[in-house]
C-alpha cells in the first residue's frame, strides 16, 4: 500500500481525538498507593485495591478531582454540579478487578472548546466532555513471553474527548500541542508522552466525493498513540488504507461497523485489533462503593481562581512588558512554563527583556538541547544569567567577554553558579570592558596614523560609516577587553563622523 496513491482532493478527513492525561497526583485515584513512574521496579506501586482483592474499597483522591475541574475550566467546559462514578466492565490481564472505575452519563466536565492554529487560521475545536477515570496496568510482550506491570493501574486519568472537528493531520497535531501546553501551564500533568502521561486515540474516517455524492468511510479508532509524529503518520496511513478499502468494497459508515486498530511505529502501519465496542458492550452501572460528588458555585470559583495565567495570555503580556517580537514571545511560551519562568527571572534581573530573550532563545535553548538538560537542572540559574546580562547592559562587559563567562559557568555545577561567581570570573580573568584610558587612546591614534588605513579613514569621512570596521578590528585586537561600541564612537568622533 503506498501513501498518497489517492488524489487528496477526493477525500476530506474527519478527525476526533480522545486524549488521556495522567494527573500529577502523589497517590492513585482511589487509594493512597504511590502513583510515581517506576518502570525499573515493576509491581511495587500496588495495594489491595489495585490488585482487586476482596473487601478493598475505593476512596476518592480529592486532589485528582480538583485537577479535573481545573482542566474543564481551562477548556471552557460546563462543570457539573453533580457527578457520579460508574463501573466499565471488561477484562484484561492488566485490570485485575475486571472493571474500570470511570464516569459514564454524568461526567465532571461537559461541553467546552479549545482554539488552535488550524489550516486556515484560528479554529475552534469543540470539546464533548472530560471525565475522570483510573488507568489500567501495562502488558508487555517480547520473545514469546508476556509480562504485566501494575504500577500504572489506578493512576488518575482525565479523558478529554473532542468533537470530530479536525480536517487534517496537521490540525490534529496542533490540537494536541495546544492542549499539552495548556495542561503543563496548569500544572496538572507533566504530559510526558514517552512515559505515557499523555496519549491519545484517534477516531478518523473520510468523506469521499463520488459520482453518486459524498460518502463516508467506516470510522476507525487508532489506539494508544504516544507521539505527535505517530498521530500524524497514523492519520495519513489511514487515508490510504480506508480509501483503498472503500474502492475495493464500497463499504460506508452506514454499512460497516467501527473498528479498532493499533499503531506499529516500526512498520508505520495501523494493525487491525477488533471491531469497536459500543457503550452497551461495557454494561456500565453506577459504582456502589463510591458516593456521587456535588460541587458548589463557591468551590468552582475558588478553583477558577487557582488556574493561573494561560499560555496565550502570558504570550501577549511578556511581549508587551518586555517589548519582544511575536516570534520571540512565542518561542519562550511554547517551551513551557518553567522556561517562561526562567526567562522572566533573567529579564527582571537584567532589566533588559530583549537581551534576555536573545540569550534565552539562542544560547540557553541550544545548550539545553546539546547537553540534554531540563531548565530546572541547567547549570546556569536564572538569577546568575540575569546578573551577567545586567553587567553587559551596564557597559561593564562586552558581548565577547560575557560569552566567555557564560561558557565558564556552563562547565561548572549548578550549585556553584551564583551571581557572585560571575563577578569572581570577571575579576580573575580581567574581563572588565575598557571604555577609555591612555591605552585605548594610543591604539586609536596608531590606527588613524597608519598609512594603510588612509583610504578607510577618507571613506568614513565621506559618510560611509561602515568602513570604520577594519579600524575597529585593529584597535580591539590591540586592546584586550575594549568595548566595541566605545571604540566605534571614538573613531567616528576623531575622524569627523557622526558618532
Amino acid at each position: 500500500m503506498s501513501a498518497g496513491s489517492h488524489d487528496e482532493r477526493r477525500a476530506t478527513p474527519v478527525i476526533g481525538l480522545e486524549v488521556h492525561v495522567q494527573l500529577a497526583t502523589r497517590t492513585k485515584l482511589f487509594s493512597g498507593c504511590a502513583a510515581d513512574f517506576a518502570p525499573e521496579e515493576p509491581n511495587t506501586r500496588t495495594d489491595p485495591l489495585v490488585l482487586g482483592l476482596p473487601g478493598s474499597l475505593p476512596v476518592l483522591n480529592a486532589a485528582a478531582f480538583r485537577m479535573a475541574v481545573k482542566v474543564g475550566l481551562a477548556l471552557n467546559c460546563e462543570i457539573a454540579r453533580f457527578c457520579k462514578w460508574d463501573r466499565k466492565q471488561y477484562y484484561y490481564p492488566d485490570l485485575p478487578k475486571g472493571y474500570q472505575i470511570s464516569q459514564y452519563d454524568l461526567p465532571v466536565c461537559g461541553e467546552g472548546w479549545l482554539d488552535i492554529d488550524g489550516d486556515e487560521g484560528t479554529k475552534r475545536i469543540r470539546i464533548t466532555r472530560a471525565h475522570l477515570e483510573e488507568d489500567a496496568g501495562k502488558n508487555m510482550h517480547a520473545g514469546g513471553v508476556s509480562r504485566i506491570d501494575l504500577n500504572r493501574a489506578g493512576t488518575p486519568l482525565v479523558e478529554i474527548v473532542s468533537e470530530p472537528d479536525m480536517r487534517s493531520a496537521a490540525e490534529a497535531r496542533s490540537y494536541l500541542e495546544r492542549l499539552k501546553l495548556l495542561l503543563t501551564y496548569l500544572g496538572v500533568s507533566d504530559c510526558n508522552m514517552q512515559e505515557g502521561s499523555l496519549r491519545c486515540d484517534v477516531n478518523v474516517n473520510f468523506k469521499v466525493e463520488t459520482p453518486d455524492g459524498v460518502k463516508a468511510t467506516p470510522i476507525c479508532e487508532v489506539k494508544n498513540l504516544n507521539s505527535f509524529r505517530g498521530v500524524e503518520a497514523a492519520i495519513e496511513f489511514e487515508r490510504t488504507r480506508q480509501l483503498d478499502e472503500f474502492d475495493r468494497t464500497g463499504q460506508t459508515i452506514k454499512t460497516a461497523p467501527k473498528s479498532t486498530r493499533g499503531w506499529d511505529p516500526d512498520k508505520q502501519v495501523t494493525v487491525a485489533q477488533r471491531t469497536k465496542e459500543e457503550a452497551s458492550d461495557y454494561r456500565y452501572f453506577p459504582d456502589p462503593d463510591l458516593v456521587p460528588v456535588t460541587l458548589t458555585e463557591e468551590a468552582i470559583e475558588a478553583l477558577r481562581g487557582e488556574l493561573g495565567e494561560f499560555p496565550a495570555d502570558r504570550r501577549v503580556r511578556i511581549g508587551e512588558v518586555w517589548e519582544l517580537s511575536d516570534y520571540d514571545a512565542g518561542v519562550i511560551i511554547e517551551r513551557g512554563r518553567p522556561f517562561a519562568d526562567y526567562f522572566e527571572e533573567v529579564a527582571q534581573m537584567a532589566d533588559d527583556g530583549k537581551r534576555a530573550a536573545n540569550w534565552c532563545t539562542q544560547d540557553v535553548l541550544r545548550d539545553l538541547s546539546e547537553l540534554n538538560y531540563e531548565i530546572d537542572t541547567f547549570p546556569i540559574p536564572a538569577g546568575t544569567l540575569g546578573h551577567l546580562l545586567k553587567r553587559v547592559s551596564a557597559g561593564e562587559l562586552n558581548t565577547k567577554a560575557a560569552r566567555d563567562v557564560y561558557a565558564d559557568l556552563l562547565a561548572r555545577p549548578r550549585d556553584q553558579n551564583g551571581p557572585e561567581t560571575v563577578d569572581a570570573i570577571v575579576d580573575e580573568r580581567g574581563l572588565i570592558a575598557v571604555t577609555g584610558g591612555a591605552e585605548l587612546e594610543a591604539a586609536i591614534d596608531d590606527a588613524l596614523a597608519d598609512p594603510k588605513n588612509a583610504v578607510a579613514v577618507e571613506t568614513v569621512r565621506d559618510g560611509k560609516q561602515q568602513a570604520v570596521g577594519p579600524l575597529m578590528g585593529q584597535v580591539l585586537k590591540k586592546v584586550s577587553g575594549a568595548d566595541p561600541k566605545t571604540v566605534r564612537a571614538m573613531l567616528l568622533e576623531r575622524i569627523g563622523g557622526t558618532g
